[in-house]
């Protein structure tokens, strides 16, 4: 019965039961669709190849038995957001990550089980408890005090999926991942379109809440940020930088080491205060200056910006080449798994090859 997947593509693709009946042009009706959600009935093979074409889905999914829970959600979003868009990313976040498993499987990889450091999970009973946890992941996963180059890199590498996807409302989400018969993963989720320092800081955040362990009264997300500012930008290395203790800093000086650690200018005056470098007096003044520069509102064009690509998660996509290379899969398979065409496939192909 194809009832799951079939609600999963359509849900991530952001079709109604009558919207999926009209991309068929009606060959069945919405009501009928509903009975295949509900596995209360089984389209006949021209229906079945007609629903995945509408979906950019084989068929082969649509019949695969496999199938992927998300537990524990966090979503990171505007107030604005809605229910149905909530359901329509996690949807997405499945039938991306089904795709990501699949490649796996056919290249008989064993899929990267989530390394989670020695020292965690990390008790947090006072906010500077979170700077501790960021020092000891560090520690255990012997990243030293040296900048990050490639933070969605490194998370691949320990075992988080990292998938970036066009979103609106909605900034990204962290979740378990439940495989039948297998050891729960982790994924993490970002905006395509966000600025690499953002997407930064967001992963750093997120991994904070795999790692910490608040109690009572300790604010999660006050935590995760402070251990995403610690671990991007270690105390020890800010201070060597910039010194102990300042009156004021220049935007100037906030530019050179927003190149220099791959965070936002206003992550660094923050984290300055944090580690004691900036009174609170002197960030509020900071923060006025960056208000009346448009900095703190979208599309938080900051000077020095990092473009978009310069954090985009890449193992998929590699997998997705190394299967074609090899002939584990055909040209029209390597598409359907990266969500393009044929033609954009190839023209990916001969960028790559020069």
């Amino acid at each position: 019965m194809i009832g799951r997947k079939l609600k999963v593509a359509r849900s991530a693709a952001g079709l109604s039961l009558r919207g999926l009946a009209e991309a068929i042009d009606n060959r069945v009706s919405a009501q009928a669709i509903g009975k295949y959600d509900r596995d209360e009935a089984m389209p006949g093979s021209g229906v079945l190849i007609a629903l995945a074409d509408a979906l950019c889905v084989s068929v082969d999914y649509l019949l695969s038995a496999e199938e992927l829970e998300l537990e524990g959600v966090d979503f990171r979003k505007k107030a604005i957001a809605s229910a149905r868009e909530e359901a329509q990313l996690e949807a997405r976040t499945i039938h991306m990550l089904e795709r990501y498993l699949a490649v796996e499987d056919m290249l008989n990889l064993r899929s990267v089980d989530w390394e989670q450091p020695r020292s965690a999970p990390h008790p947090v009973a006072d906010l500077r408890d979170a700077e501790d946890a960021a020092r000891s992941v560090r520690e255990d996963w012997g990243l030293g005090n040296d900048p990050i180059p490639k933070l969605s890199e490194l998370l691949e590498e320990r075992g988080i999926k990292v998938m970036s996807l066009d979103l609106d409302e909605i900034d990204g989400l962290a979740a378990k991942v439940r495989r039948k018969d297998r050891a729960a993963s982790r994924v993490i989720v970002i905006k395509k379109s966000s600025w690499s320092e953002r997407k930064r800081f967001n992963l750093a955040h997120e991994l904070g809440h795999m790692v910490l362990a608040p109690e009572g009264g300790v604010d999660e997300e006050k935590a995760a940020h402070r251990f995403a500012g610690a671990f991007l930008m270690p105390a020890d290395v800010l201070r060597s930088e910039v010194g102990a203790h300042r009156s004021s800093i220049s935007i100037g000086e906030l530019v050179a080491l927003k190149e220099r650690f791959g965070v936002s200018i206003q992550a660094l005056a923050y984290r300055c205060k944090d580690v004691g470098i900036l009174s609170q007096a002197s960030l509020g003044k900071l923060f006025r200056i960056f208000a009346e520069r448009g900095w703190r509102s979208p599309p938080y064009e900051e000077p020095a910006r990092m473009e978009p690509e310069e954090e985009e998660p890449r193992r998929f996509e590699r997998l997705c080449y190394r299967a074609l290379t090899e002939q584990v899969i055909g040209e029209a398979r390597a598409a359907e798994l990266l969500g393009i065409s044929v033609r954009e496939l190839d023209a990916r192909l001969d960028q790559n090859m020069v």
